[in-house]
C-alpha cells in the first residue's frame, strides 16, 4: 500500500485508468451449465496495459481506482 499519496500506476507510474468487469464460472454445476457466478471489476493503466481484478462487491468502481492508483 502507498503512503497516502497518488503514487499512479505500479509498473509505469501512468495516472490514467480505464475500468471493466468479467465474469466467471465457479466449479462444479455452474461451469457445466456455464452459469457466470464471480464478477470482478478489471482496474487496467491506460499507458502500460497492468491490470489488477478486483471481486465486484463495491457500490462503485472509484475507490477501486484509489486502491490501484496506490
Amino acid at each position: 500500500m502507498s503512503s497516502g499519496t497518488d503514487d499512479g500506476c505500479d509498473k509505469c507510474g501512468h495516472m490514467d485508468t480505464e475500468v471493466g468487469t468479467i465474469s466467471t464460472t465457479g466449479g462444479g454445476l455452474s461451469k457445466m451449465f456455464d452459469i457466470q457466478t464471480n464478477s470482478f471489476k478489471v482496474v487496467s493503466c491506460t499507458n502500460c496495459g497492468y491490470s489488477e481484478l478486483y471481486r465486484d462487491d463495491t457500490a462503485g468502481s472509484s475507490d477501486i481506482v484509489d486502491v490501484f492508483l496506490g
